[in-house]
């Protein structure tokens, strides 16, 4: 066919177009284009690429995981006794720190929010520090309160009293992971009883009720959806945990899951660890998973009204011996063992009488100018920025697909970018030394990256869901109104209306990653050691000075971080 003849049906197919064209402007309005992202409106390209990241991030890590944990070769590792008794242990301690965890936490709750308990603002603070500091770092605290020449022994002995206390066991595991995973219990039942309408609790005391009779017969019963979702997520997390349990149980031969996983990747006498290490994770895997599940069956607060919250609880004659009580237990819970930590980096050795004369700032001095503590601090706050801007830019992208465009696969999207926070973190380490080999990123600090971004990415994509959710797109309609595509109205208004929340995600992401451990202790390699490493060697080398100072510098960090955070989201919010 000639170049002319081309030419000729290329203009009669353009004079059919514009016929068309203008026969459909005269019978019809154009139809506005949908808003689940056609391939040539942009949000296509959007959620293509949005999908790839989320497979390589998250998907090949649990299918590596799976198809490994399967093989013949990793399920001989479930004929070892040793798996089943740190089974046991692991799904023991959870199961009891959950239920001390999620008592606690409505305790505080109806306490704090309900009832007529002075200074509340000040005792919500204190007892959310556990929150704002690593649990590895807390054990380190109650192991200077509790050891052998700590305080109480001391002051045990001064008393003639030969008994001494230890927190090392078993028991003082489900303590630990209780007093760490109590502020999360607590945070969840409180929004839970915010949205319990006070008409409920008025009807009930027209009735005649008191006190009692409101709080058993009107609170609780639709507190239930809030306890059970606290009761899951404490479960979850505390199964999850490595710190408390090496640095408490180790030293009482106390193992779960995930210590029995880090003596089969540091032991020298198994050549290839990753089958027996691939199966604990999956059973580990299945196990959340599971608990999800079970959570998502659970009755949900639909029932609960945003309407007027109910009038104070009046204690009577109980309040002023409540009062009491709550603020010497959270001082003994919450400031003692910071206090202890303090000490135990500011004395020169353990056991040294803690008078002003031998405080000394040399730990600190020493440690904060080490090459090792220099060099973690480095690699944490490179690979936690990162983690940070990779979560900021990708939670973005899954929060405004899930809130602006209607796509059947937005439910997919939503459960593979929320599944990794409900997934222990000796998962996602086990998923991506699978996959690093593969990749060709072993033993380099990019599989620390990967990994933390899996990790984390939930958080920003919850932070700026919400705010995304109640913001109308009117002003969006209106640039595409003018002519912007939807990808460029998404871009220029929602994306904008939306930074903030995604800052805030990322920030929290940065003061999160900054100081995780069980992650980083799994994948760490020569040159990729984290802060949160450093510290775990310090007291494991005996080093107990040093990793007290630098374990205070960084629970220090943490408190003030976080406590701006939400100060700063709070102030936005009521803005």
């Amino acid at each position: 066919m000639s170049t002319h003849t081309l030419d000729k049906a290329a203009v009669a197919q353009e004079a059919a177009t514009d016929r068309a064209s203008s026969a459909g402007r005269d019978t019809a309005a154009p139809k506005p284009p949908r808003r689940g992202g056609r391939p040539g409106d942009g949000l296509g390209v959007l959620r293509t690429v949005v999908w790839v990241l989320m497979v390589l991030v998250v998907g090949l890590p649990l299918a590596a995981l799976a198809f490994q944990g399967v093989q013949p070769a990793a399920r001989q590792v479930f004929g070892d006794p040793a798996v089943a008794i740190a089974a046991l242990n692991s799904v023991a301690s959870a199961l009891g720190s959950a239920l001390l965890a999620t008592l606690a936490g409505a305790v505080l709750a109806v306490l704090l929010e309900r009832c007529n308990i002075p200074s509340r603002n000040v005792l919500r603070w204190l007892v959310l520090l556990p929150f704002l500091i690593p649990p590895f770092i807390g054990a380190m605290s109650w192991m200077a309160l509790l050891g052998a020449n700590g305080p109480v022994n001391k002051a045990l002995q001064g008393l003639g009293i030969d008994a001494k206390l230890s927190i090392f066991g078993g028991w003082g595991v489900v303590f630990l992971l209780a007093v760490h995973s109590y502020p999360m219990a607590y945070l969840v039942i409180a929004a839970t009883l915010r949205r319990i309408p006070g008409n409920l609790e008025e009807a009930a005391r027209i009735s005649g009720a008191g006190t009692s009779q409101v709080l058993g017969t009107v609170l609780l019963p639709l507190l239930r959806p809030g306890l059970l979702a606290a009761f899951v997520l404490t479960l979850v997390a505390n199964l999850s945990d490595f710190g408390i349990p090496a640095l408490i149980g180790l030293p009482e031969r106390y193992t779960t899951l995930t210590t029995l996983v880090y003596r089969y990747l540091a032991s020298s006498t198994t050549s290839n660890p990753l089958p027996a290490v691939a199966a604990i994770g999956l059973l580990l895997l299945v196990l959340a998973v599971l608990a999800v599940l079970a959570q998502r069956k659970l009755p949900a607060d639909t029932q609960l009204g945003s309407g007027p919250v109910g009038q104070r609880l009046n204690l009577g004659r109980v309040r002023i011996p409540l009062t009491v009580l709550l603020w010497i237990s959270t001082i003994v819970i919450c400031l003692v063992p910071l206090f202890a930590l303090a000490s135990q980096a500011l004395l020169p050795a353990p056991g040294v009488p803690l008078t002003w004369e031998n405080l000394s700032m040399e730990n600190i001095v020493r440690v904060a100018t080490s090459a090792g503590a220099i060099s973690g601090i480095e690699n944490s706050l490179r690979l936690a920025g990162g983690a940070a801007v990779c979560c900021t830019v990708l939670g973005l992208g899954i929060a405004l697909l899930l809130t602006r465009g209607k796509h059947r696969s937005n439910t997919a999207l939503d459960v593979t970018a929320t599944l990794p926070q409900a997934l222990p973190g000796l998962v996602i380490a086990v998923g991506w030394l699978l996959i690093a080999p593969m990749l060709g990123i072993f033993n380099t600090p990019w599989v620390i990256l990967g990994a933390y971004v899996m990790a984390f990415l939930a958080l920003v994509v919850q932070s700026v869901r919400a705010p995304l959710a109640s913001v109308s797109s009117t002003l969006e309609e209106a640039a595409r109104s003018s002519g912007a595509s939807p990808l460029r109205a998404l871009l220029d208004v929602t994306t904008r209306l939306a930074a903030p929340a995604a800052l805030t995600g990322g920030v929290v992401v940065l003061l999160t990653a900054v100081r995780e451990l069980t992650i980083s202790i799994l994948l760490v390699a020569p040159g990729t050691q984290t802060l949160g490493v450093s510290i775990f060697n310090l007291q494991q080398a005996g080093d107990y000075g040093g990793a007290s100072a630098l374990a205070l510098l960084v629970a220090m960090a943490g408190i003030l971080g976080l406590s701006a955070t939400a100060a700063l989201a709070n102030r936005r919010a009521n803005n």
